[in-house]
């Protein structure tokens, strides 16, 4: 006749890796989000960068659009339009126009390669990519984070070649060195909120093209209906009131400010600096929820 042995409560051993009297919660990873210190979070954002930029590296094309679009769209601007928008069709209102155009592109091109952005981060969902990280052990915010500092990169890089190509074709700045530094600064905060518009639209759209389709259609009243390429005195009165409150508008302004020395700086500087946190604040936490949703 056998006799059973009673345990005393909390006696049995607990699994590896857990708490005695609690089992890991089923079908979660290893490690909660919340559990995640900062410094581990950044060394995460710190991998995924340069997994990022090693993907660049191994695919220049990916690079094509940052270096190429500066080029083509200043040619296209200057010597195409340049002449006729400058006023009397002469070389000295091109010079004009250049002066105008360079300063005002900085903000478009941030827009521009923010655009791509959306259907990378669609076609890794669909590839399967996002899948694997978000089974790893890393805060969902840092895939988005590292996304985000490479495409910022991938800005500066368009914006360095708009403005050495400007200066070939006879941009001059005065000697406003630190202004210009600032005026790449201030492109490289707003260009950053976009980003956040941008990844939400590759998350939230079906495929790749969708996102495309759309962006181009957030992207062109904007560039156009704004002070970038003319000024918008001449505009009837309801576009000049689209002009006046669009923030690309307040960018170019602010750049012509701080790299020209010409025109009101204060104020297109702080309205831009105010879109820029604003849509951050409200596009990036419902970017980073969406993440953890989206199948």
């Amino acid at each position: 006749m056998s006799t059973a042995t009673v345990k005393a409560p909390g006696s049995e051993k607990a699994p590896s890796g857990s708490a005695p009297g609690t089992s890991p919660a089923p079908g979660k990873p290893g490690t909660a989000e919340g559990r995640i210190g900062l410094r581990a979070n950044l060394r995460h954002i710190g991998a995924l960068v340069r997994r990022n930029a090693l993907q660049i590296k191994q695919d220049p094309e990916s690079m094509m659009d940052a270096l190429l679009m500066p080029i083509i769209f200043t040619l296209l601007f200057v010597y195409v339009f340049g002449g006729a928008i400058g006023g009397d069709g002469g070389s000295g209102s091109r010079d004009q126009y250049i002066q105008y155009l360079i300063p005002g592109m900085m903000g478009m091109m941030g827009m521009s390669i923010a655009m791509a952005v959306g259907t990378g981060i669609n076609e890794d969902f669909r590839k399967g990519v996002m899948d694997r990280f978000r089974a790893m052990p890393i805060a969902r915010s840092s895939v988005l984070i590292a996304k985000s500092v490479v495409e910022i990169g991938r800005m500066l890089v368009a914006v360095t070649v708009l403005l050495t190509v400007g200066f070939l074709v006879g941009f001059e700045i005065d000697g406003h060195w630190l202004g210009m530094l600032a005026a790449i600064g201030l492109t490289a905060l707003f260009g950053a909120s976009l980003l956040w518009i941008f990844i939400l639209l590759g998350l939230t759209m079906n495929t790749a093209q969708a996102v495309q389709g759309v962006s181009f259609l957030v992207l062109m009243p904007l560039q156009f209906g704004s002070s970038v390429f003319v000024p918008t005195g001449t505009m009837p009165g309801w576009l000049k009131a689209f002009t006046d409150v669009n923030p690309l508008t307040h960018l170019a302004d602010a750049a012509r400010g701080l790299m020209l020395g010409q025109g009101e700086v204060a104020n297109p500087v702080m309205w831009t600096v105010i879109w820029s946190v604003g849509l951050t604040l409200l596009t990036a936490p419902i970017a980073i929820a969406k993440f953890r949703k989206k199948t």
